[in-house]
């Protein structure tokens, strides 16, 4: 087993997970093998090419990871996995939120500009698609332009922007992936509708946290109104400028919003968890063209790091 490779014990939590092949298309190369490179190359940021033999031919590697990070099995994985966590009790549901700038390699640029075609369905009898077929993509829609694939142009060049709510033990729970000049407070709600822990028993997936901390960025009202909503109770440090108007209207201003500041001490959590997805090279820097592709190598390193904590 060479380092960074799945150990026994891992291998066996995604085993029951992992897709498996219809028949129809020839069987698929080892399963381990495949991820084992998947998670070197996350870990290394090395070219796709430059894949060490032992993982077989890079190419195979690639388009598993590209069909992965498609189809949301990488998504799915995580989502398994937390669930065992959830299970036995392992995560901590005081959550935190926040995002962190991605700096965009040369590579990353140049990714077609027309969206990718979707390849006809076939009929009920195999044939050739009619006219009237719906088609289906087999990825997710992209193509326009750098800020359709999340790059964002900054003075330094193309950046992208990741955010993502983490656990009380600092592991990535949901990820989102926006160009880089994005506002936080843009993607605060489908990042928390990305939460979905679900049971290994009867039951819905869990989606509420028990509570949830984030700094001035995320400090707004429309925010403050959908964690009331969903009855989240949150610690988000009011800005001065708002706490200056509040001011300004005496009486009609209304009270301040509560501030646990002992709460508050406990949103490094995600900052600890970002510095956790940094230390994959291509989670640091991002080399993936395509949006949907740097999503799943960002998901496939945060699947790592709830094995391996």
């Amino acid at each position: 087993m060479g380092r960074g490779d799945l150990t026994d014990a891992e291998w066996e939590r995604l085993r029951p997970f992992l897709p498996v092949s219809n028949g129809r298309c020839g069987r698929w190369r080892d399963h381990r093998q495949v991820i084992d490179g998947i998670l070197h190359r996350v870990r290394t940021g090395v070219q796709w090419r430059d894949l060490p033999e032992r993982f077989g031919p890079w190419k195979t590697v690639y388009e598993r990871h590209r069909l992965w990070s498609a189809d949301g099995t990488w998504e799915r994985l995580l989502q398994q996995v937390q669930a065992a966590a959830d299970a036995a009790g392992e995560i901590d549901w005081d959550i935190s939120v926040d995002s962190t700038i991605v700096r965009a390699h040369q590579h990353a640029a140049g990714a077609r500009t027309d969206a990718p075609p979707a390849p006809g369905v076939k009929g009920a009898e195999g044939g050739t698609p009619g006219r009237d077929t719906v088609a289906e993509s087999r990825r997710p829609p992209g193509g326009g332009g750098a800020g359709g694939e999340g790059l964002g142009r900054s003075r330094g060049g193309f950046t992208s922007k990741l955010h993502l709510s983490a656990d009380g033990r600092c592991r990535p729970l949901s990820l989102v992936i926006t160009p880089g000049q994005r506002a936080d407070c843009t993607q605060f709600k489908p990042v928390l509708e990305k939460i979905r822990v679900p049971r290994q028993g009867l039951g819905r997936p869990r989606k509420k946290p028990d509570s949830l901390a984030a700094d001035k960025a995320y400090s707004n009202g429309p925010i403050r109104e959908y964690l009331r909503r969903r009855g989240i109770r949150h610690t988000i440090p009011e800005k001065t400028d708002s706490q200056a108007a509040r001011l300004r209207k005496g009486s009609r201003g209304g009270r301040p919003p509560a501030f646990d500041e002992e709460r508050y001490k406990k949103r490094n959590t995600v900052e600890r968890a970002i510095n956790r997805l940094k230390q994959s090279r291509a989670v640091a820097t991002r080399y993936d063209k395509r949006g949907y592709v740097f999503l799943g190598t960002a998901t496939a390193a945060s699947v790592a790091i709830w094995l391996r904590t």
